[in-house]
């Protein structure tokens, strides 16, 4: 009997442990954070407009699995005890180096040489990045792109021992292309390798505040600001003071700092056109005591760099959203554009549509080669008013320094063979242009139809 009961109190207290987890969210809200996770809200029954919610179940399944009792304490010491133990991350978004650093895993393509972009690809990158430098041009601005460098690109020496590929960089690579293309570039490869210091956060992807003003002196550099900042060369306090991004990751409900060199010169002068919520806000408007007007197009490194670009210009937009909005440049009446991107996300050049009109391009001069296959296109009359978004895939391989016309315009060129291009609308008719481009060292339009012929047999191989 006693043996009975002992098993008997043993069950309840297992049950009672595995329900504590759910028994918990009766509790009143203990604030528990999402680390760097945004967590599931509770669901309404009933949408804004006063209709059942049908997807009540499944949303609120999404927010029993988010805001379990304990779970970012859960989290936390569960990841903990694998990095105590057994020296392993339980996501694959983080990776454990030495000595406490952290890396994102996000990066580990780009440092171990595996899936590298295509030459095709980085052509396209390249050619997007013209086709906007000359535009800006059009405009009476300059334009400059850079790259901010993966951390484990200039600082591998805490990486866990992995196989690499004897493979040249999607950096390295688009850079070449870049100087052919004579878009101007600054390279912040070069720049941060030369110093001792370290300029990354430990435990965090991005640069520090120290590293976000070597990059910013060197922006203002290239883009002749009017007048030189030493930003960098200021004095610059250790605090303890910043929750880093990959720390987030592992452990939500830890409170471990990373140390952020803190700017201590003089003080930045810039103020806000508009109150923000964060350094993460989609657009952030500044004016401050520079001579010229910027339009910056950043990512999350832009966090850090932004206070003192703002610093440096008369009017400043800075801009997160995917598409490059070129088209602000007369609102803004910019005289300076800097695209700023991390080298982990270099294919998101060809996989967003800059806001600007094609360029108008002559094509009598080339020797097309009509051939018979069709391009399904798209229309999208949304974003540029005046201007129908044209878009499309090519049937075939094009040649990596190919250009694609839509009749007298020039698209920017997409993975996956996709093109696009903002077309007037006056020059648009019923029928969707043609297309015009080289493969296998032909250059062909579609739309038309040919005899059997050696072209069309060299287009069959491809499309295999």
């Amino acid at each position: 009997m006693g043996k009975k009961l002992g098993y008997a109190a043993f069950a309840a207290l297992i049950m009672l442990i595995c329900l504590i987890p759910s028994l918990g969210m009766l509790l009143p809200s203990q604030g528990e954070a999402g680390g760097n996770q945004t967590l599931a809200s509770a669901p309404a029954l009933r949408d804004g407009e006063g209709n059942l919610n049908r997807n009540y179940l499944s949303q609120m399944l999404d927010y029993l699995e988010d805001n379990y009792f304990l779970r970012q304490k859960m989290i936390t010491g569960w990841s903990a005890l694998n990095a105590k133990l057994l020296r392993s991350s339980i996501t694959e978004d983080v990776v454990l180096g030495s000595e406490g650093w952290l890396y994102f895993g996000d990066t580990l393509e780009d440092y171990t040489g595996t899936n590298p972009m295509t030459e095709y690809e980085i052509a396209s990158a390249a050619h997007n990045l013209a086709l906007m430098g000359e535009y800006c041009e059009s405009q009476s601005t300059s334009f400059l792109f850079t790259l901010a460098p993966n951390k484990n690109s200039l600082y591998p020496e805490h990486m866990p021992d992995l196989p690499r590929n004897d493979v040249r960089s999607n950096a390295e690579r688009l850079a070449e292309c870049l100087a052919r293309k004579r878009v101007e570039y600054l390279d912040l490869f070069a720049l941060f390798r030369e110093r001792p210091e370290t300029l990354y956060f430990q435990t965090d992807s991005h640069w520090n505040s120290q590293g976000a003003a070597l990059a910013a002196d060197a922006l203002n550099e290239a883009l002749n600001m009017g007048r030189t900042t030493r930003y960098f060369d200021a004095h610059f306090r250790p605090e303890l003071v910043h929750k880093g991004d990959l720390y987030d990751m592992l452990y939500p409900a830890g409170d471990g700092l990373d140390t952020d060199w803190t700017y201590c010169g003089d003080a930045l002068q810039f103020e806000y056109d508009a109150p923000i919520r964060s350094a993460e806000n989609l657009t952030i408007m500044t004016h401050g005591q520079g001579d010229h007007s910027l339009l910056m197009f950043r990512d999350s490194f832009g966090n850090l760099l932004y206070p003192y670009m703002a610093d440096s210009s008369r009017a400043a937009l800075f801009s997160r959203a995917p598409d490059y909005r070129l088209d602000l440049i007369p609102e803004r009446e910019a005289d300076r554009v800097v695209v700023e991107l991390v080298e982990r996300n270099i294919r998101y050049l060809i996989q967003n549509v800059p806001l600007m009109p094609a360029p108008s391009r002559s094509i009598g001069s080339f020797d097309w080669k009509a051939v018979d296959f069709a391009v399904p296109m798209e229309r999208n009359a949304d974003k540029l008013p005046g201007y129908i978004l044209v878009t499309g895939t090519l049937p075939v391989v094009p040649d990596p320094d190919t250009a694609v016309y839509l009749d007298g315009f020039e698209a920017f060129r997409l993975e996956n063979g996709g093109f696009a291009a903002y077309i007037p609308e006056d020059a648009l008719g019923e029928n969707d242009p043609a297309v015009y481009f080289t493969s296998d060292g032909v250059s062909c339009v579609s739309g038309y139809t040919e005899p059997e012929g050696e072209w069309r047999a060299s287009l069959k191989e491809v499309q295999k």
